[in-house]
């Protein structure tokens, strides 16, 4: 192995290498520091932004997905749904909810949750924009000034009436609800101004309560005279004043209807303070009638059937009604032994026009009754739709009527009662019945048959049929002698027409005869006189002769039957 040459001595040293020095901050480290910082603020903005996270309560979770269901008030994003759970007795599911800082204030007791869905209900139609979107919990935020909390209990069904709509809330009384439910409308004139918000069906024997909503500005229009009743949509009536069908909206037919109206009375008053209480008639029929507040109890005695009449049917004179029936019970009367039906009614007398008349009182009704009864004033039972059988009664006036006089029991007074028609009908019949009873009706069909037979024996006979025969041969024998008539005296009538004229010609020379023999004797001669009624004679003979020529010229066979009318003069 060889050894490194050495370099030459006089040879100069090599130049060492220079080293530049780099930066030590290079620019590539901008790019995670400018990610860092733009984390870093993002992250400070969210927590910033963060706000509380609360706890809601449902019965189901459908629709809700953790991380993607947002919380929205008016389409804008407050929260979104971070878990779902089940509670620990698993009766229902427990969400959390991460809300947005701006959400805090309206976190109290009264704010109101509930899960937006597609909804079909008979009253609407509503949350069909979730079908692409998908479902969201929708928050009512409430009048302000409530108590914080981060625990709420979501409603299943969306509010009827969300905070700060203007309106008012009136509480309403019914026996019944029929087909009302929550989100039913109200009605006014036709027109939704307003919805059912909830309905409590009470205790047995109680009423029924609903709360209603209407907006502004027909809140307005409700005051303490006003009336409500139920507009089921679709109704039949087939009562005393006939079959009355009425139909109203698609929405009132499939969910029913409160409507209501205010009489011109009563919108004078002030408007109805917010929670009002009124009662919720059947029908507008009703509630009109609801106006009469003055009523008079009516006790009527009837001592027949009354099938048909119901309570509620109409009292009418002169075809008016002035009140209704409000009890219909049969009674056993042990001093008499006798059985009746006593039927209450209630009479309006606001519904009689008496100009200048004082407020009816229990006396002046009295009174009056008492009068119009000795007049001739009756109850009765009368049909007013035959279709149905169903009755009314009816105050009228019978003279012939057994004088009744008025008396009070029980509070009411007692109006004396007029059998019906058909009473008296029945009975006319059945006193008819009674004596078709007595007579003798075998002894009479008795005669009756031997008669027949008599009859039957003498059509039958020898003696009738030899009679009918000597008829007939008598019938034949006239007819021959008309026709011998009509050919032997056809010239003598040809005569006669003749025999007048020459008769007329006679008389005219008599005529002339007198007024000479007159102007001869003188006036006051017998002569003249004789002749004259000679003359007289002679002209009925012509007359005669005449009338009896017409006579034969067209009746010829008077010569044998006579003449069997007069015959005009010609």
């Amino acid at each position: 192995m060889s050894e490194p040459t050495p370099p030459p001595r006089d040879s100069a040293p090599p130049a060492l290498p220079v080293i530049e020095r780099e930066p030590r901050l290079s620019l590539i480290w901008l790019i995670p520091i400018v990610a860092i910082a733009v984390a870093a603020w993002l992250g400070w903005r969210t927590l910033s932004q963060e706000g509380p996270l609360i706890t809601l309560s449902f019965s189901t979770a459908d629709g809700i997905v953790a991380g993607q269901t947002r919380v929205k008030h008016k389409a804008v994003d407050l929260g979104t749904v971070r878990s779902i759970g089940l509670s620990p007795d698993m009766s229902h599911v427990i969400v959390e909810v991460r809300m947005r800082r701006e959400a805090a204030p309206i976190l109290t007791d009264h704010a109101r949750f509930w899960v937006v869905r597609p909804r079909l209900t008979p009253s609407s139609v509503s949350g069909l924009e979730t079908l692409v979107s998908g479902s969201y919990i929708e928050i009512d935020p409430g009048l302000p000034g409530g108590t914080p909390r981060l625990a709420f209990i979501g409603s299943e069904q969306p509010p009827a009436v969300r905070s700060g709509e203007p309106g008012h809330t009136y509480i309403l009384h019914t026996p019944r609800l029929g087909s009302l439910g929550v989100g039913s409308p109200v009605l006014f004139r036709d027109a939704s101004v307003g919805e059912v918000l909830s309905y409590d069906v009470g205790a047995p024997g109680g009423e029924a309560v609903l709360r209603v909503f209407v907006r502004a500005p027909f809140d307005g229009f409700i005051h303490k005279g006003s009336y409500f009743w139920n507009e089921s949509g679709l109704s039949v009536n087939a009562g005393a004043s006939g079959l009355h069908v009425e139909v109203q909206s698609i929405q009132a037919v499939l969910a029913g209807a409160v409507a209501f109206d205010t009489p011109a009375q009563a919108r004078e008053g002030p408007p109805a303070d917010d929670g009002s209480d009124f009662p919720l008639y059947a029908n507008r029929e009703a509630a009109a009638a609801s106006r009469y507040t003055n009523s008079i109890p009516v006790l009527i005695h009837f001592h027949g059937s009354v099938r048909g009449l119901a309570v509620g049917a109409p009292v009418e004179i002169y075809g008016i009604q002035i009140g209704e029936v409000t009890d219909v019970k049969l009674q056993y009367d042990f001093a008499t032994k006798t059985l009746d039906v006593p039927v209450k009614l209630t009479v309006q007398p606001d519904r009689i026009a008496a100009p200048g008349a004082p407020p009816p009182t229990m006396e002046r009704a009295l009174e009056s009754l008492s009068a119009l009864t000795k007049s001739g004033l009756r109850a009765q039972l009368r049909t007013g739709n035959y279709l149905t059988g169903q009755l009314y009664v009816a105050f009228d006036f019978f003279p012939d009527a057994k004088p009744a006089s008025i008396r009070e029991e029980d509070g009411a007074i007692v109006v004396p009662s007029q059998p019906s028609d058909f009473e008296t009908l029945a009975r006319m019949v059945d006193v008819i019945g009674r004596k078709l009873e007595t007579l003798p009706i075998e002894r009479i069909a008795g005669n009756l048959d031997s008669s027949l037979a008599a009859l039957n024996g003498l059509a039958t006979g020898r003696d009738l049929k030899t009679t009918l025969q000597s008829a007939a041969a008598t019938m034949a024998s006239l007819q021959s002698l008309v026709h011998q008539l009509n050919a032997n005296g056809g010239p003598a009538l040809a005569r006669l027409p003749q025999m007048s004229a020459d008769l007329e010609v006679t008389l005219a020379h008599a005529n002339h005869l007198m007024a000479s023999l007159e102007a001869g004797y003188g006036p006051n001669s017998p002569l003249p006189r004789d002749l004259e009624r000679l003359v007289a004679e002679m002209n009925d003979a012509a007359r005669s002769i005449r009338s009896l020529a017409d006579l034969l010229d067209q009746h010829p066979e008077a010569l044998v039957r006579g003449r069997s009318g007069p015959v005009e003069e010609r």
